[in-house]
């Protein structure tokens, strides 16, 4: 199949090849794990977890290396820190934060559906030079010095941005067009203000480790530039972010990977997931409309319910990755309706070939709302049926088979429908095999003709709670789901 993606950098769709496809790499900017993640993290999580799913569908899983990284050196850290524990020394404290945060992001990210990462480096672990001789923070800014791109100022190392004639391609932010204090701070000591720290001292309570400019520790962005050039190489084939990275954050990356490497770039592709609001406004906590993952896992504060990971990953990927995302209660109830009709569709069966119209949509800069639309059209028991006739003759997958396969696309219906309506009944006193055994007496009343009887027991059922929903299958037979009364 050709895929093709939108490049930020060059601000087109182009045909994705890549520079080795016996090695396709992709890097993307992971969490700083000072809290608990938020709703927002978890779309840049979704999104390239589903353009990994693909690249492994397209050169083999055995062929795409994938590094997301963590954060966990910032002083957001120190000052969560402080906080939380201000009887321990801010090392121990630290380790504290980022242990449990960084524990809890995993889990999160598990339960949303994510396939782990091919590496998952933690900052801390990059900063001075290593055994293994993988690429290292503190190497990096000596290479940049030795290369004229940045100089030492009043205890800090700075990148030097006129040193790049061509800084800010990225972004669109000519260096000539930057107004001081913008974006950046102005201190007095840099040459120019849009300059950026690649090193800073640390006080005697701050963590830090010897380098050759004294003990101190790392701006943020060297921190990706050292940590994909330690598992990707100097020049790799995508990076990926939310859309508020690209300045300074991604702009800045590309500054020292190419002057420290003197290559032409540092990723051939940069993809940029667009942003989420809640409810038609901007996420913050002083409106309250401010959600973690782990509190839509696990709380009633959204929409007066949790709500299965699943669900949450669907409502992500209804609306294309770099549109803007409205998170309403709507969207949630909307893409848990889907994905029971979805189960109820396929059963328990095992996933099949992928539908030519699926790989089509995600061929098209990973286009999950076009994808979408065709599980719905395979979903459909008229197109089902059709399907079962035609293709079972060809000896090629039927649709269940072939809705699975093409959701799984997605990293949607990895389960099966047992398992799936099980979660219905948790929290709830209802005993599964009861509500089947009165949901086969109830189809053996309604084959006899005795309604009165099948209504009996739908009664019986709905005082329990349970609500059933009556259909056909991909043959046309009558069948019967059910789920807890919400």
């Amino acid at each position: 199949m050709e895929l093709r993606l939108y490049d930020t950098l060059t601000k087109e769709k182009r045909v994705f090849t890549p520079i080795d496809p016996s090695n396709v790499r992709m890097y993307v900017c992971g969490p700083t794990v000072y809290d608990f993640a938020h709703i927002g993290n978890a779309r840049p999580v979704i999104v390239f977890d589903v353009l990994f799913r693909l690249l492994r569908h397209v050169y083999g899983a055995d062929h795409v290396t994938y590094v997301r990284n963590i954060t966990d050196v910032d002083d957001k850290i120190n000052d969560r820190a402080g906080r939380d524990f201000p009887g321990l020394p801010l090392n121990e404290a630290i380790r504290k934060v980022t242990e449990k945060t960084a524990a809890q992001f995993q889990a999160d990210v598990v339960a949303l559906g994510c396939l782990p990462p091919t590496h998952q480096p933690r900052a801390t672990e990059f900063v001075a030079p290593r055994s293994d001789g993988k690429a290292d923070m503190v190497t990096l800014i000596k290479q940049l010095i030795a290369r004229g791109h940045a100089y030492e100022a009043d205890g800090e190392v700075l990148f030097d941005v006129q040193s790049m004639p061509d800084y800010g391609l990225l972004s669109g932010r000519r260096l000539d067009e930057q107004k001081a204090g913008a974006r950046v701070a102005v201190d007095a000591h840099k040459r120019n203000p849009a300059d950026f720290v690649l090193w800073k001292l640390s006080s005697d309570d701050e963590p830090g480790w010897d380098s050759p400019w004294g003990r101190g520790r790392p701006g943020w962005h060297i921190e990706c530039s050292a940590m994909s050039a330690a598992y990707l190489g100097e020049v790799f084939d995508i990076h990926g972010g939310g859309l508020d990275l690209i300045f300074p954050h991604h702009e800045n990356e590309i500054a020292q990977s190419r002057c420290a490497h003197g290559a032409h770039a540092m990723a051939n592709y940069w993809m940029h997931n667009g942003f989420l609001q809640v409810e038609g406004e901007k996420m913050s906590k002083s409106l309250g409309n401010f959600f973690t993952i782990n509190e839509l896992l696990t709380t009633e504060k959204f929409g007066g319910r949790k709500w299965p990971g699943e669900v949450l990953r669907l409502a992500m990927l209804k609306t294309h990755y770099r549109s803007p995302l409205d998170w309403t209660v709507q969207g949630l109830q909307e893409a848990e309706k889907m994905l029971d009709r979805w189960y109820d569709a396929i059963g328990d069966v095992e996933a099949g070939q992928i539908s030519a119209e699926t790989l089509d949509a995600f061929g098209d800069d990973m286009n999950t709302p076009k994808a979408i639309s065709e599980l719905h059209r395979l979903a459909h028991p008229a197109v089902a049926g059709e399907m079962m006739a035609g293709l079972t003759s060809m000896g090629q997958s039927p649709a269940p088979e072939m809705l699975k396969a093409s959701a799984n696309i997605l990293g949607l219906l990895t389960q099966t429908a047992t398992q799936w309506r099980s979660r219905r009944t948790e929290g709830h006193d209802v005993d599964n095999d009861a509500v089947e055994a009165f949901i086969r007496e109830r189809a053996a009343a309604r084959a006899r003709k005795d309604f009165k009887e099948s209504d009996r027991i739908r009664d019986e059922l709905a005082a329990m709670g349970v609500v059933l929903k009556d259909g056909k299958d991909a043959d046309g037979k009558p069948v019967t789901t059910w789920e807890i009364a919400r």
